[in-house]
This record gives structure tokens, sequence and C-alpha cells, in this order.
């Protein structure tokens, strides 16, 4: 446990440290050092070679974690270590070269509404072969519980590097059409140090031959190739159909303001990692009502926090973008929908777990193929229309259909479900506070004013929270604080 604790406390300051250096690049360096076209342009590169790198990593990254203790006697372990650093090129390889051979029509078809995109087309096969490799280098660094290196490269090294490479672009070092030709080389050098450190630390011994269960191995990473295409889809299409329909520069102004929402669904991934094991160990004990317990406070906690941070972006957003330049708040009304989806994202509470650890964890496979298709369909209809408001929206609509069907799903099966009278209080709660703080702000300057509505609005809805006892878990934290200021 020591090692556990240990690389996930390292881990978790990678996280937030590359967080931090994130919102940085993407609110403020690339938004005051790159043109709205050139930022456009690296937001739809990096999104498109995203949506690529499932396919060509072939799931190897999952793959390798999940088999590599099953293989028991050395030799198969090597056979098996072979086929999955090999499998990969096994789709990198003839995408290059119909890539090659086809490279004028598939360059022409992408550039079809933005010709800037023409020249950088090569882009997106290096970055996602680069962002591929990366990730089997990373799934052997885990196998052998020596994650950390390999979290700070995917986490800090690129933010850092970009950070770099803006500065170098503002004082003339570079110039900005070349931009794009050194985030792709710092991607490949990034793989490089990868398997480096791979080969250093713990080098892969090969047999140069396939392994008993080849068969199955294949057939898992072919299922994992649709999962991890379908999560990449939901993240990045919407991006890369807005660089298909509109002018590029709106890329950037959508990247903006999912940033920013982005933030809303933190502490989901956070309790995510302390509920899984919960959920697992009640569902295996049978343990029905504490799993209900469970299922709604988890929501709820979520909602609530949610809550708060969706209250703090939506209610200071104009004065965020007061502070950044050009017209990227053309973005305000996609920060609205996206936190609003992801605010749904915080109500489902423990849902996932609950399916992961069914019988029915299958479904999860079907729902998330359908919501790509149906966020296809969406975006073709709004974006023509309102353009980057429609993306959003065509997001919004998907999301809350996804979620909704897998919490009509659950109930159906299992009779949980995660809502209670005190859900319904939280709604209204919300919805009362943007009322009240909607509609004016402070006259200083804008990161004044933000900071001193935040606080307004944070001591309102903790003293109304703590008064309605909204939460059991925030209302004990809230006593807990208050306490210790008692006894000082």
């Amino acid at each position: 446990m020591g090692i556990v604790f240990r690389q996930t406390l390292k881990n978790t300051v990678n996280t937030y440290l590359g967080f931090g250096l994130g919102a940085v690049n993407t609110l403020f360096l690339y938004t005051n050092f790159l043109t709205e076209e050139y930022y456009g342009l690296v937001g739809y590169l990096l999104s498109t070679a995203n949506i690529l790198m499932p396919l060509f990593a072939f799931g190897v990254h999952n793959t390798l974690v999940k088999f590599f203790s099953s293989y028991k006697e050395e030799e198969e372990r090597r056979k098996f270590v072979f086929m999955m650093f090999i499998l990969p090129l096994s789709v990198i390889i003839p995408v290059g070269l119909l890539g090659t051979l086809g490279y004028r029509y598939i360059a022409a078809f992408l550039s079809q509404k933005n010709p800037v995109v023409e020249d950088y087309t090569w882009a997106i096969y290096g970055v996602a072969f680069a962002m591929a490799y990366f990730e089997v280098f990373f799934a052997w660094g885990k196998v052998h519980m020596r994650s950390t290196f390999g979290n700070f490269m995917k986490e800090v090294f690129p933010r850092a590097v970009v950070m770099i490479l803006l500065f170098m672009v503002h004082f003339g070092r570079i110039e900005i059409e070349d931009f794009v030709f050194w985030l792709t080389g710092m991607y490949l050098l990034r793989t490089a140090v990868m398997a480096v450190h791979t080969w250093t630390v713990n080098p892969p011994r090969f047999s140069w031959t396939f392994p008993v269960r080849a068969v199955s191995v294949w057939k898992y990473s072919g299922l994992i190739v649709v999962a991890g295409s379908v999560a990449v889809v939901l993240l990045d299409i919407d991006t890369f159909m807005i660089g298909q329909y509109k002018i590029i520069n709106n890329v950037a102004f959508y990247n903006v303001a999912v940033f920013i929402a982005m933030v809303i669904v933190v502490p989901s991934r956070a309790m995510h990692q302390i509920t899984y094991p919960i959920t697992a160990k009640l569902m295996n004990e049978r343990r029905r009502e504490e799993l209900q317990s469970l299922y709604q406070r988890s929501s709820l906690t979520l909602y609530v926090v949610g809550g708060l941070l969706f209250l703090w972006i939506t209610l200071n957003i104009s004065e965020l973008y007061r502070v950044i330049p050009g017209n990227y708040s053309e973005g305000i009304i996609v920060v609205f929908f996206i936190a609003l989806a992801k605010l749904s994202e915080n109500l489902m509470g423990n849902n996932n777990s609950i399916l992961f650890n069914s019988d029915y964890y299958r479904i999860i496979l079907f729902f998330g193929v359908f919501l790509a298709v149906l966020t296809v369909i969406l975006n073709m209809v709004f974006i023509p229309l309102w353009g980057i408001d429609g993306a959003a929206f065509a997001t919004l609509l998907a999301v809350l259909v996804y979620n909704g069907t897998k919490i009509g799903f659950v109930y159906a099966k299992m009779k949980l479900h995660p809502f209670s009278a005190k859900t319904l209080k939280t709604t209204l709660l919300i919805i009362f506070l943007i009322l009240v703080f909607g509609f004016w702000d402070f006259d200083f300057y804008p990161l004044v004013n933000i900071g001193l509505k935040s606080v307004l609005i944070g001591g309102v809805y903790l003293f109304l929270v703590y008064k309605l006892e909204l939460s059991e878990d925030i209302v004990r934290i809230i006593e807990k604080v208050l306490n210790k200021k008692a006894r000082r």
C-alpha cells in the first residue's frame, strides 16, 4: 500500500499541476500569443489526432494492463509483450501508406472550409502515432507499478513545453506558422523519452512469436478500440465538426469555453476513485440498502459541489471574458450549455460504478456507441444552424439523453435511483441564486469582481446548504470547520 499511496499522491500533484499549466495556456497564452486562426488550427489538429489515437493504439494500453499478470510462464509472457508492442503497427503502417498515397485527397477534404488546414494535415498522423505509442509505453510502466514518470510526461510535460513554445512565439524566437511543427516534435519527443525510460528502468524482453490465447487478447483489444473510440468521439467530435462546417477561429472560441466548463467534473473524477471499490464491495456482498444510500449520497454530494462550481462559472463568465482578448467571448453560451451538461454528470453519482460492477457492464459499450452516433447527428443538425452554440447544444442534448438512459436502465434492472427530495431543493437553490446574482457585477477590475462575487455567492450558497441540510457529507465538513474555528 505504501507504493500505491506514494504514487497516487505524486500522480495527483502531477494532475493538478498539469491542469494549472493548461489553464494558463488555454485562457491567457494561446489567446494572447497566437492568432484566433492558428489557435483554432491547433485545437482542430489535436482533436482529430485524438480521434485517431485509439485506433492507432489498438487498445494495447488497456490490454497490456489487463492480461500481463495472467501470463505466468516467462516464455509466454515474452511472447505476449512482443505482440503488444507490435500490434499498433498493424494499423499505423497501413493507415500511413494509405495516407501517403491519398494525402492530397485527405488534405483537400479536411481543408474544404479552412484552407489553412491543408499545409498541416500531416501533423494529425504524426501526433496520433506519438500519442498511441506513448500510451503503450505508459501502460508498460503501470504493470510494473511505475506510473509516476509516465503520469508526469502525460500531464505536465506537454503543457510545460507548450508554455515555453508560446513564449518563444511571443518573443519572436519561432514563427507563428511554425508552431505546429514544434508542437508535433514535442509529442514525438515525449514518446521517445518515454521509450528510453521504458528500456532503462524495465526493459521488455521479447520472444518473436504470439502467445497462447492470442485470439482472446485480439478480441479484447478490438472491444477496447471501439470503447476508446466512443469515449474520444464524445470529447472531440464537436471540435472536429466545427472545423468542417465553420471557419477555424470558432474552434479556438469553443476550446476555451469547454475548458472553463470542464472544471465542474473534477470532483466527480476524484470521487470515482473512492466510490468504485466501495460500490464493487457492496454489490459483491449484495448489500442493496447501503448501495442505494451510497448512490443517493454520492449523487447529492457531487450535485451540491458541482452546483457551486456551476454558479461560480456561469455568474462570473462575462467578467472572465473581459480579461481574455479578441472575440473569445463568443463562447459565453457554449460555457453555459457545457457546464449544464457537466452538472448533469455530477448528478449521476456512482452510476457508472454500479453498471461496471454489474452483470450488465457490456451495455455501457452499447450506450456509448448510441451516444456517439447521436452526438454526430445532433452536431450535423445544429452546427450549421447555430455554429459553436449549436455544437454545445448538441452536446448538452446528447449527454442528457445518455445520462437519462443510464439512470433509467439501473432503475429498471435494479430498482436503484440517485434522486431524493433534497435533489429538487438543490436544483431550486441553484436557480434561485442565478436569479439573485445573475444580472449585476461589481464596478471594479474584472478579476477583483470575480473574487468578490465568488466569495459572496459561495458564502450564501454554503450557508443555505448548511441550514437546509442538503448534503450530510458537506454539512459534516462545514461543522468540522466551524468547530475548529470555535476552539481557536
